[in-house]
C-alpha cells in the first residue's frame, strides 16, 4: 500500500509541474497524461478560473507531501 500512495504522490507531482509548465509554455511530451488535472479537471472548477498555475503549483506540492508521508509510513 505504500508503494501505491509513494506512485500516487510521484504522479500528482509530475502532473502538477507539467500543468505549469503547460500554462507557461507548451506542453513537451506525455500531454494526454500529464495534463489531466490542468486539461480536465481545471476548466470545470469555475473557482479556479485565473489561479491555473496555482492549482498546479498546488498539486505538485500536496503530491511531494504525500509521497514523504508515504515514505515514513511503517512497512505494512
Amino acid at each position: 500500500m505504500r508503494k501505491i500512495i509513494q506512485l500516487l504522490g510521484i504522479v500528482m507531482v509530475f502532473q502538477g509541474v507539467s500543468g505549469a509548465i503547460d500554462q507557461v509554455a507548451v506542453q513537451p511530451l506525455f500531454g494526454i497524461f500529464l495534463n489531466f488535472f490542468n486539461r480536465v479537471i481545471l476548466p470545470r472548477l469555475d473557482f479556479l478560473t485565473g489561479y491555473e498555475i496555482f492549482a498546479n503549483l498546488t498539486l505538485a506540492a500536496l503530491g511531494a507531501v504525500l509521497a514523504v508521508a508515504a515514505e515514513r509510513l511503517q512497512p505494512s
